[in-house]
């Protein structure tokens, strides 16, 4: 920390806070940014506006932020479709 020429000029110093947020604490790292997962419509449009996490049906868990356009199907979300489109 440096001192002000002047006793009555504050300083200041920056400070690093970790920042918490049990919301994301189970997010996953991995493959949310390679592949798009299929999640429950009506999940999606609120992890979108709040940040909050997802769960896909192959079980990944993540915070949808991107356009999942740009990325292949994960294969076991679209195996795990299928079976239930049957």
């Amino acid at each position: 920390m440096t001192t002000a020429s002047n006793p009555s000029t504050p300083t200041v110093a920056p400070i690093e806070t970790p920042t918490v947020d049990p919301l994301h604490d189970n997010v996953e790292p991995g493959d949310h940014e390679r592949f798009a997962h299929y999640v429950q419509k009506s999940k999606l449009t609120g992890a979108m506006v709040n940040g909050t996490p997802v769960r896909a049906l192959c079980g990944k868990v993540w915070v949808p932020s991107r356009d999942p356009g740009r990325f292949p199907v994960c294969p076991e979300c679209k195996e795990i479709k299928a079976k239930l489109t049957r």
